[in-house]
């Protein structure tokens, strides 16, 4: 993980994700995946940014199988933005940064 974004499991996605006073966006990735790897840079940026404005959290999808499940994650990377506890976004694949932003501000 990097410095602003942080990693979420099975059992502290209630408490970290769906309980968070900020919309939260999550990635499921795996270490194995290239574009994985790629977005990471730009999520960490985007964590910076918006520090005050939403949490980025990353959920490891061979750590951690019954959350990705739960939500129907079937390719990596994917991010789902929460907000009250509520999924209320979803994008697949490694996006530019500034698709990222747009999708963030819109929803939140």
């Amino acid at each position: 993980m990097g410095l602003n974004t942080k990693p979420v499991t099975d059992g502290t996605f209630d408490a970290d994700v769906l309980k968070s006073s900020l919309p939260v966006l999550v990635d499921f990735w795996a270490e194995w995946c290239g574009p994985c790897r790629a977005l990471a840079p730009k999520l960490e940026e985007i964590a910076q940014e918006f520090v005050t404005q939403v949490r980025i959290m990353k959920v490891n999808v061979d750590e951690n199988q019954g959350t990705p499940q739960k939500y129907g994650i079937r390719g990596i990377p994917a991010m789902i933005l929460f907000k009250g506890g509520q999924q209320i976004g979803q994008l697949v694949g490694n996006h530019p940064k500034d698709a990222i932003v747009d999708f963030i501000k819109k929803n939140i």
